[in-house]
């Protein structure tokens, strides 16, 4: 199969590339609906991320969050037109007890390896989960990472203590909104507080029991455990708060991005003895169970859909440029793209 492929060659230079394609058994042909864009692709987009990783990855098509439309499965598991999304971590071998996203041995699409901003994409078939009816489908391009936060949270679920009486969430993004959202699922008796910098971005937070600037944190406050969402440089100063007001033996998640290492307190880290997990990206039982929870919660789905920004249909290379730069200035919220090339 000759399929047409829209691979970033450059900064802010895309190619349509054709690429013949095999299909087996264990795939399924899947065309792009609606995709959502990252703040990773945007690095490569961008070109801020290193020259000698721009040199490794590049040629390469962006996009690792999305839903598409089922058009052929060699094994009729699956309907023509069935909507499904699209699992980006695509394992390559089975540990019995490393996850399939941190396995050395897994590909992730975007990074290294072809994305979603193809005209058909080939998926194995566990790759793809059936949606629900009646779901919105901008909110569903970014199931992706409703399941990283969902993947973050049950890592917090295996490594806290017992006590579960405050949730701590740094970060007033897209990532801080999801998980923060997602804690009312995870943990409905406990009080969730939301630290950002921005007043304007924790006024979102509605749903919170209470929201703190990061400038104005009162000295005495505790919470029982923290997962940091801010990533980039904000990462030190989030950590070295959640070090701060956590209470002893507490778990912190850290879930954001740096490009350079960060500096952490480990004097008050050993003294008061608390555990610091990194979690990245997701894999299937995390769709799975994002999926569960957005069915079951119309109010967790509406939420979420209040996180839908910068919406367009692109058709040719020149809208996705232009969807791509007008992300750049989007204020809050997804990006998502209809794909229609």
């Amino acid at each position: 199969m000759l399929n047409q492929v829209y691979r970033l060659v450059a900064a802010r230079q895309f190619e349509v590339q054709t690429v013949a394609e095999t299909v087996t058994d264990n795939d399924i042909v899947v065309r792009p609906r609606f995709l959502s864009v990252c703040h990773a692709d945007q690095r490569y987009f961008t070109g801020s991320r290193p020259q000698s990783v721009l040199r490794k990855k590049l040629p390469m098509a962006l996009i690792h969050e999305g839903v598409g439309e089922v058009v052929n499965d060699p094994k009729g598991e699956f309907k023509p037109g069935t909507l499904v999304t699209l699992i980006p971590n695509t394992p390559f071998g089975t540990d019995p007890i490393i996850k399939e996203n941190y396995l050395p041995t897994s590909k992730f699409r975007s990074s290294g390896y072809d994305g979603f901003m193809q005209e058909y994409v080939v998926m194995h078939r566990d790759r793809v989960i059936a949606l629900p009816d009646g779901f919105d489908m901008q909110m569903a391009a970014f199931i992706e990472m409703i399941s990283v936060g969902v993947h973050g949270l049950t890592q917090l679920e295996a490594a806290m203590d017992a006590d579960s009486n405050t949730i701590g969430i740094w970060g007033d993004g897209n990532l801080g909104y999801i998980t923060a959202t997602l804690v009312k699922q995870f943990f409905p008796d406990s009080k969730l507080i939301v630290f950002g910098r921005h007043q304007s971005k924790l006024d979102y937070f509605s749903f919170a029991d209470k929201t703190y600037l990061v400038d104005d944190i009162p000295a005495d406050l505790q919470i029982s455990q923290a997962v940091e969402c801010t990533g980039g440089r904000g990462s030190e100063m989030a950590i070295a708060q959640i070090v701060e007001h956590i209470r002893p033996m507490g778990t912190a998640i850290l879930m954001g991005v740096s490009e350079d290492p960060v500096g952490i307190d480990t004097r008050n880290v050993l003294a008061k003895g608390i555990t610091l997990r990194g979690t990245s990206r997701s894999g299937r039982a995390d769709f799975e169970r994002a999926l569960k929870i957005l069915s079951a919660s119309p109010v967790t789905r509406e939420r979420l859909q209040n996180l839908v920004g910068l919406t367009r249909k692109v058709s040719t290379i020149q809208d996705i440029i232009d969807f791509f730069e007008g992300d750049l200035t989007n204020y809050w919220g997804k990006a998502v793209m209809e794909w229609d090339v």
